[in-house]
């Protein structure tokens, strides 16, 4: 990662590789994953890192914030706009945003209307991928390159799903953390949008945590609020927003600390990831 180079659209990250946050993000070693890469970012500038941080791994659902944020730009374009028909009948870009479209998680059958339920839906990422894409008449990977990844100056590829296929580096997700704390290729006005609740009071599963009454959601972001279990920890603010991945990722920022906290792993998601990723969230918070 560069620690001193800008760009208009970037932030100057700088690491630290002795700090209170490097000390607790060695919570870590003791994980079976065979890799793992984790860093802190303060103030969506000043970095600790712990682990490879340049090692290449797949973000899983992590990709879909990156992809959220792509439709946000294209929304501020002009390109899309966040209410215009996507999806089912009845369905949104806004809906698919916010997994109320009524698509299942895999599968384009609709099970409920939009706006109903509160249905997490790899599909729908996927077809807002493409109404995405089409707007902008290119494909949906390459737009996704032009307006997010390559202005952050990352290294990441989207190889797939919109909603689940990118890979990158810890330094490339500590960039789209950066951005998320201070937005610079949109407005902070959308930022706070996409950080707000969208349909509110739905109830939903947080997929393999559990359901949840009701399961606030963001636009491209899942919403902390006041949900138990969660997969991020008792010290994090109900203002948290993040994502976490099947591959065991995961990134969230907290604006009540202005920290975001980053993971990646190559340990798929289960029973391990809910204890170990509140006692590191905890540990961080600590610091």
């Amino acid at each position: 990662m560069a620690t001193n180079g800008e760009s208009a659209g970037t932030i100057r990250l700088s690491i630290a590789l002795v700090s209170p946050a490097v000390d607790a993000l060695r919570e870590v070693d003791g994980w079976a994953a065979e890799t793992v890469a984790v860093g802190v970012l303060r103030g969506g500038g000043e970095v600790a890192v712990h682990g490879p941080h340049e090692h290449v791994f797949g973000w899983a659902s992590v990709t879909k914030p990156a992809t959220a944020l792509a439709a946000l730009v294209a929304a501020e374009e002009g390109i899309v706009d966040l209410d215009e028909p996507a999806g089912p009948e009845g369905s949104t870009v806004r809906h698919l945003l916010a997994h109320t479209s009524g698509l299942p998680f895999h599968g384009t059958a609709p099970i409920a209307r939009p706006g109903e339920r509160r249905i997490y839906s790899n599909t729908g990422f996927e077809v807002l991928a493409e109404h995405v894409g089409a707007a902008a008449e290119m494909p949906f990977a390459e737009y996704l390159t032009a307006a997010v990844l390559r202005p952050l100056e990352t290294a990441a590829e989207l190889r797939g799903s919109a909603g689940g296929g990118l890979h990158g580096s810890l330094d490339d997700l500590l960039r789209l953390g950066a951005e998320l704390q201070r937005p610079r290729l949109i407005a902070p006005e959308t930022l706070a949008e996409a950080t707000s609740v969208q349909f509110p009071g739905l109830v939903g599963v947080l997929p393999d945590v559990g359901r949840m009454d009701p399961n606030d959601w963001g636009l491209g972001v899942e919403l902390r609020d006041h949900k138990r279990p969660h997969w991020t920890g008792s010290r994090n603010s109900p203002r948290t927003f993040g994502h976490f991945g099947g591959s065991g990722t995961f990134l969230w920022v907290d604006p009540e600390v202005d920290l975001a906290l980053a993971c990646l792993t190559d340990l798929e998601f289960g029973p391990w990831a809910l204890e170990a990723w509140p006692r590191l969230s905890d540990a961080v918070l600590a610091r």
